[in-house]
């Protein structure tokens, strides 16, 4: 029986995140919360983990205490395998600078591949909300035999620009162009509306992983961005492979959530991906059992509804007590609605109060912000635009602690 190849899972989480303004005014984009009870993070780490890859260095920089902090507390996987996750801040082993970009990031930190000495490094993106297994990717890529593949998805051409887009070969996975964001991006031949984008996340052969970010260190026009500059040299060199997503195939799955990815990378994709989770047979289902995202929660006490509270089409967190009205939302721990209020189309973080006789509608609000009672967000646009942040769509969002005007 031959021998499971040596793999080491590297997850970029230096990511600022300035599009997600005011979420991540106070942490790294990866530890940004989600769907109540969880961070942008623990899906990329829950889908390694389950995928067998158990092995993972985390690399941060952007204001990182709370995303270093729950790596440490949560993800503790067992020594006596040598299985870990663990949190590698920059390190400025190269001298006294920051990250100039995410190839950057891995070349100050090859120390750690050098330690473990892996046959293939994983490289994935933090911020993203899916699930998949990295062990069929790898498997294709074993087979291929190509210096790097890249997981791809087909995205609408108009959206293009937010991706770097991978255009194949004829009849062929190899990847003959890679475009990073490119404002006139070339169409799938099979679907005008629609081209094949790069999801970030990349199986490399060590040894042409190594070569690549010591070529780009040593070039000074580089931008030193793995999408803007080791896939272009790799697939100039005809090293480069792409991985179709959609032949992912996840236990527990069903054909309505199967094939789901979302970059939240904005508040719309962040409220858009939160209200696909409260459908009935949700678009995604953070109910499969068969491959469960992982997190630590704080230790509280159910939610508890009185006075008439009541809440639908929403999913609600421990800790809550619920005296008002919630429907279409997303509530994280620690949430109290009191009697007489509405909730409506919201994200609550943990810690939110809505005073009694307030309206909340439309809206994302972080971390103990409180609505004082009778007070109302979503339903004035002009007085909300006077404090609040408020996206394209006419999401409403206040920061961590933000004070609410009445």
């Amino acid at each position: 029986m031959a021998a499971k190849p040596r793999v080491l899972g590297i997850v970029l989480a230096g990511g600022e995140g300035k599009r997600l303004m005011p979420l991540t005014a106070d942490r790294a984009k990866p530890a940004v919360p989600f769907g109540g009870v969880y961070r942008l993070v623990d899906f990329v780490l829950s889908n390694l983990v389950n995928g067998g890859i158990q092995r993972i260095c985390v690399l941060t920089q952007y204001k990182s205490h709370s995303l270093d902090r729950h790596i440490s507390t949560t993800w503790r996987l067992t020594g006596l395998l040598g299985d870990y996750v663990t949190p590698v801040p920059a390190q400025q082993r190269l001298g006294p600078r920051w990250y100039l970009g995410s190839a950057d990031a891995i070349y100050q930190s090859l120390n750690l591949v050098h330690d473990e000495q892996p046959d293939y490094v994983v490289v994935f993106g933090a911020d993203h909300v899916y699930r998949m297994d990295p062990w069929q990717m790898l498997r294709q890529h074993i087979a291929g035999g190509a210096g790097v593949t890249v997981a791809g998805i087909k995205v609408p051409r108009d959206q293009a620009s937010s991706f770097g887009v991978i255009c194949t070969e004829s009849r062929s996975d190899k990847i003959g162009e890679f475009l990073e964001k490119p404002s006139d991006p070339p169409v799938l031949a099979s679907d005008p509306d629609h081209v094949f984008a790069s999801m970030g996340n990349y199986i490399f052969s060590t040894d042409v992983l190594l070569d690549a970010l010591r070529e780009d260190a040593g070039d000074e026009d580089s931008v030193h961005d793995m999408g803007g500059s080791i896939l272009p040299l790799l697939t100039a060199r005809g090293q480069a492979q792409v991985y179709d997503f959609d032949a992912n195939e996840v236990p527990g799955e069903s054909d309505r959530d199967h094939g789901y990815w979302r970059d939240v990378g904005t508040l719309d994709a962040y409220y858009d991906a939160h209200m696909d989770l409260i459908s009935p047979q949700p678009v995604f289902n953070l109910y499969n059992r068969d491959w469960p995202i992982f997190t630590m929660q704080a230790q509280r006490p159910p939610a508890k509804f009185v006075a008439g509270g009541i809440a639908n089409e929403s999913m609600v967190s421990a800790g809550g007590i619920f005296a008002g009205q919630v429907a279409n939302s997303v509530v994280a721990p620690g949430v109290v609605i009191e009697e007489g209020a509405m909730v409506q189309g919201a994200v609550l973080l943990e810690g939110v109060r809505v005073g009694r006789g307030a309206v909340v509608r439309q809206a994302i609000l972080d971390k103990n912000v409180v609505v004082p009672p009778g007070a109302t967000i979503g339903v004035n646009p002009e007085h909300d635009a006077e404090y609040c942040t408020i996206s394209p769509e006419g999401i409403v969002a206040l920061g961590k602690g933000q004070r609410v005007r009445e």
